[in-house]
């Protein structure tokens, strides 16, 4: 079953709460009012913290289920950024994530109750943070998927740069990072150098050392490992591509030089 099967249906016996449980509860509907009502284990309003304990961080169905809620909610938050959710945005949604036939429509009204919701888009960007300030590079591969949604017009518009920023802002992710992780996802030919956050001026082992942490915190089987949704290890593999692109890139410049 896919992470968007088992948000929907329920399954595991789990919920997370906070500004992304309720749209998690607007899809589950009464298989979330059951799970509540029979006292089944339950993430309290505190930002995915249960009643009465602390988050078990090493929930790893709990950590998918909110990384997955977390991509829909700021995913429709900022299809309204530029002013207008394009039917380019919708599609592109979909088919980078993969949704299953049969649970598109769960999924798409996930996205119209965050669309419409009046919590800000800040709150959701918080919740995540909180549950994976143990891992940044999660958050770091959840800000690239809104970058594959926020270009799938073609540009990004400025408004959606400001959004990713403030939401890059409250993941705790430094400026430098925030440019690497555009890179990453620029249209036509990005610089190789951003891409691995490196400057010309660095030596050659330097730029090596930058290029290996970024393989190692970046690799698919680490990510979900950390939380990161099987669901995801396509983007995830297409960002560990650009990655080896560009050090190889930098690499075969230098040594013409």
């Amino acid at each position: 079953m896919s992470i968007f099967g088992k948000i929907i249906g329920g399954v595991g016996g789990f919920i997370i709460g906070g500004p992304l449980g309720a749209v998690l509860g607007a899809a589950a509907g009464h298989a979330y009012d059951r799970m509540r009502e029979e006292g089944l284990e339950a993430y309290g309003p505190e930002e995915g913290v249960r009643s009465g304990s602390t988050f078990d961080r090493s929930n790893d169905a709990a950590r998918q289920m909110a990384f997955t809620v977390a991509v829909i909610a700021l995913g429709a938050k900022m299809a309204k950024a530029d002013g207008t959710v394009s039917r380019e945005e919708v599609t592109a949604f979909k088919r980078a994530f993969r949704i299953p036939p049969g649970d598109m429509e769960a999924v798409g009204r996930m996205f119209d109750e965050a669309k419409s919701s009046p919590d800000g888009y800040e709150a959701y960007a918080r919740q995540i943070a909180q549950m994976f300030a143990d891992t940044p590079q999660v958050l770091e591969e959840l800000l690239g998927a809104l970058f594959v949604i926020a270009q799938a017009d073609g540009r990004i518009h400025p408004n959606e740069v400001a959004f990713l920023h403030r939401v890059a802002d409250i993941f705790g992710l430094p400026p430098r990072d925030f440019d690497r992780i555009k890179a990453t996802h620029a249209p036509g030919e990005p610089d190789p150098y951003e891409i691995l956050g490196v400057t010309r001026d660095m030596d050659d082992t330097a730029i090596r050392a930058a290029y290996l942490k970024l393989v190692r915190e970046n690799h698919p089987d680490t990510l979900v490992a950390q939380g990161m949704p099987p669901d995801f290890v396509e983007l995830a593999t297409q960002k560990m591509a650009s990655i080896n692109t560009a050090y190889e890139s930098v690499t075969e410049a230098r040594k013409a030089r």
